[in-house]
């Protein structure tokens, strides 16, 4: 990966919007004051294989303005059923604040997913870091700033659609760049501590009967308990799920299937069609007024998300419980999450960018790979006697979806009127998750994004004329 630079997130973008290429391939260039490994990322959005219509150039709808069908239109028609592709954090999350929001509106949610499992891919098996600022001079800054603050409140809540921080193990935590090394001449008084590491040993190891120096040889907060978060992804999609099945007004199933086409019938007037179903690829139609294809890395609308595929390892630290999360700057630059559980989410050396072949939820776990990750944060934590020396309880990877110019797509699919995509979070995934879903309810319901979020750099038909 390269070395963090200082320029901008706006340049960043430029540079990515003009070198499509160059970003599918390599990691990019980074802000000073932002982990590398958060523009080519780790913090994957979700799952599903899905459409094969032919969709036109130049067929979204999607910006804040009221789409041809006016908003008040929409939240007064008769109330709709929603299918939605995918099962991970945009899916879930759309399907939640649905019938949290807009439940007079909605008679029945579908979610439908390959495994027929809730977030079985990516969105089960992220890191779960959140922070507030760090998109702000992106054009994500205001979808992550409302999404960070949902956050907090589906863990704090006390009303009936409130989660419980247990339940997702939401927490503040800080968060710091940690550069290590090793050099004998790095040796400090032992004890000492560098100030603002918490778990980091600074100090000469023995392993293997040779004294090796490895040494912390410079620190950096990236942020504090008021601008870092956490929470564990499975749960948090898990927790939205059970609310939306416990409410009483808006029926949800679950279905094991994979949505291959958008049924459309003519209009008794002869004037334009109306969506009546999602056929699933065994043939079973499912009655539908609008379909959501939120698929991740198999999303195939506008031929442009790519998977890269990241491993991770939960290397137990109890009885110790951290509270620090660390981007390591050394010893391949590994990424390490503690969570409240007394287990640390450890990650890093993505895969390039690739189109997805695997299915969700049986992604290939290589054991080279994960013996990389931790050789390399146990190096940097300092050996077997340091705080990540245990064996990993947990061997797992996963694709974080990607696009072009690192930008989502959210937003209606003109000329398939009531078809929706919202797919392409890459490393951000788990974090815009809840304020995309937000978002994407609102689109549905009303025709409009919220007043959080301008979902005009978002437009999905800004790729369709790509070829990858």
């Amino acid at each position: 990966m390269l070395k963090q630079t200082k320029i901008t997130f706006f340049i960043l973008s430029l540079l990515i919007h003009n070198r499509v290429q160059a970003f599918l391939s390599k990691p990019c260039p980074i802000p000073n004051n932002v982990p590398k490994s958060l523009i080519t990322g780790v913090k994957p959005s979700q799952n599903i294989n899905i459409i094969q219509m032919n969709l036109s150039n130049n067929d979204v709808r999607n910006n804040n303005s009221n789409n041809s069908e006016s908003s008040s239109d929409q939240a007064t028609s008769s109330p709709k059923k929603i299918v939605i592709a995918g099962a991970g954090v945009i899916g879930t999350s759309t399907a939640f604040y649905l019938a949290k929001n807009y439940s007079p509106h909605i008679s029945k949610i579908t979610i439908i997913d390959p495994t027929g499992t809730i977030a079985p891919a990516a969105s089960g098996k992220a890191g779960g870091f959140l922070a507030l600022d760090w998109n702000d001079h992106a054009p994500t800054g205001s979808l992550a700033r409302r999404s960070f603050a949902l956050h907090e409140e589906l863990a704090t809540s006390t009303d009936e659609w409130g989660l419980g921080s247990d339940n997702i193990m939401y927490r503040r935590l800080t968060c710091a760049s940690i550069s290590v090394g090793q050099s004998r001449a790095q040796r400090r008084p032992s004890g000492k501590k560098l100030e603002g590491v918490e778990w980091v040993n600074d100090r000469l190891v023995e392993e293997d009967n040779e004294e090796l120096g490895i040494g912390v040889t410079g620190f950096r907060s990236l942020g504090d308990e008021s601008t870092i978060a956490q929470v564990h992804p499975k749960m948090l999609c898990d927790a939205m799920w059970n609310k939306l099945q416990q409410n009483n007004v808006v029926e949800s199933d679950l279905v094991k299937g994979k949505v291959v086409e958008a049924i459309f019938e003519e209009n008794s007037d002869g004037e334009g069609e109306t969506m009546t179903g999602a056929r699933l690829e065994d043939g079973t139609v499912i009655d539908a007024d609008i379909i959501l294809f939120a698929c991740g890395p198999w999303t195939k609308y506008g031929n442009c998300v790519l998977g890269v595929k990241y491993h991770s390892a939960l290397i137990p630290s109890r009885p110790r419980v951290l509270n620090q999360s660390v981007f390591f700057d050394g010893f391949g630059d590994p990424e390490v999450y503690p969570r409240p559980d007394g287990n640390v989410y450890c990650t890093g050396f993505p895969d390039p960018a690739i189109c997805v072949s695997e299915h969700p939820g049986q992604e290939e776990v290589r054991d080279e790979a994960i013996e990389k990750i931790v050789t390399a944060v146990r190096a940097a934590s300092g050996g077997i006697n340091g705080a990540l020396g245990k064996e990993p309880e947990l061997k797992q990877s996963c694709y974080l979806p990607t696009t072009p110019d690192g930008l989502p797509m959210m937003g209606e699919i003109q000329g398939k009127k009531g078809c929706y995509v919202a797919a392409g979070h890459g490393c951000w995934g788990i974090l815009l998750g809840p304020g995309t879903g937000e978002t994407m309810a609102s689109l549905i319901a009303t025709g409009k994004s919220t007043s959080f979020v301008n979902v005009s750099p978002f437009r999905p038909d800004r790729f369709n004329r790509m070829q990858l």
